[in-house]
């Protein structure tokens, strides 16, 4: 483990909602979507299971996408200003048998500020490591999804959408190609 665990989870979350909206796909198209995102990211606490709370997760994506694309002093801002929108007060906390960590809004919050603040921590976390080249685009040409490279090496180039796969193949395919020509 490179960073705290509630730090890796973080990141984790945010790039995988980040990766639920795409041109011209919808990874959370309705409640039930969010509640399998919900489950599959770890999250606890408040939950309504409503249309407006999609809306309002869905209202974070693009703030955090622009993460990715960002330079250290935007994505301080962009941090700050979550953290600020959302009051945040960080504290220590144990629940569901985890350890201690971070909580910087309470468990009652609504999910998408929670979520906003989740990511916001984690990625203050980054910048005071110096760590955000770990923040990355998928390498496929094809692919706009964004990921977050925790290997020890850094060598991390392809999401987690079979995108490596697809590239492995291509080089395959090409090599052999070339060979029979």
């Amino acid at each position: 483990m490179l960073f705290a665990h509630d730090t890796e989870c973080g990141l984790v979350a945010a790039a995988a909602l980040v990766n639920t909206a795409g041109p011209d796909r919808e990874g959370l198209p309705d409640v039930a979507a969010l509640d399998e995102f919900f489950t599959a990211y770890g999250w606890t606490g408040r939950h309504e299971h409503t249309e407006a709370e999609l809306r309002e997760v869905r209202a974070l994506r693009p703030r955090l996408r622009q993460i990715w694309y960002a330079d250290t002093d935007e994505v301080v801002a962009v941090v700050n200003g979550l953290l600020r929108e959302s009051h945040a007060l960080p504290q220590l906390v144990r629940h569901d048998d985890e350890p201690y960590h971070l909580h910087a809004v309470p468990r009652d919050a609504p999910l998408a500020t929670r979520m906003a603040v989740e990511a916001a921590m984690a990625l203050a976390d980054l910048v005071r490591m110096d760590e955000l080249s770990r923040l990355r685009r998928c390498d496929h040409p094809d692919c706009e999804n964004v990921l977050v490279d925790l290997s020890k090496n850094r060598s991390r180039r392809f999401c987690d959408a079979g995108c490596g796969n697809r590239a492995a193949v291509s080089a395959y395919r090409a090599r052999k190609a070339a060979s029979h020509s």
